[in-house]
């Protein structure tokens, strides 16, 4: 496989042979109304430095091809399967039936910390981002297996949405990353 810089990105496009090379991870992001195209923008990038699956961008809200969010993304969007859909609820009901988990990244009062996550993550999953102002649609949390935030100790009293995603994206392939490992060193 082979890894690009950010003026490569920018100008090269994926031939189908290299698009089909790249080894996806179980995980899909969801964005529920990100406004932000710096937002979206740098979701891309997190989507393609993780391999996801696939990103759900849902709701009124700008998508590729966009200047803005080319910029953001230096170039990732066009190495990342995304797909434009009119609703999260619809596209979380539907991965929810796939045996996807859906991880929504959100401040609710059913919100576990994200430090106990990896107890709790089974793959595929969902990272479910919400907008920037009213975060997840409240029938998306409802729909949700598991909501996890980030504890905030200042004044404000919320994160970026594309950091608190890069937080949990991690914290999923950390566990993706340990899962083999732990099983092959368990002790019988």
């Amino acid at each position: 496989m082979f890894k690009l810089g950010a003026k490569e990105l920018r100008k090269t496009r994926p031939t189908r042979e290299t698009f089909g090379t790249i080894r996806r991870n179980p995980i899909y992001l969801v964005l529920d109304r990100v406004i932000d195209t710096y937002n979206i923008g740098s979701l891309f990038r997190l989507a393609d430095a993780i391999a996801v699956e696939k990103v759900y961008i849902c709701g009124d809200t700008e998508y590729p091809p966009s200047s803005r969010i080319h910029k953001a993304a230096v170039g990732t969007e066009e190495w990342v399967p995304w797909e434009k859909v009119d609703s999260a609820v619809s596209i979380v009901k539907k991965l929810k039936s796939e045996g996807v988990q859906i991880l929504a990244v959100e401040q609710d009062l059913r919100a576990i910390p994200y430090s106990l996550l990896t107890t709790r993550i089974k793959f595929p999953i969902a990272l479910v981002i919400g907008n920037e102002t009213e975060g997840i649609s409240q029938d998306v949390l409802d729909a949700a297996d598991t909501i996890t935030e980030l504890p905030m100790f200042g004044v404000n009293k919320s994160f970026n949405v594309w950091g608190s995603a890069a937080i949990i994206a991690y914290k999923a392939i950390e566990t993706l990353i340990l899962k083999p490992y732990k099983s092959k060193n368990r002790r019988s």
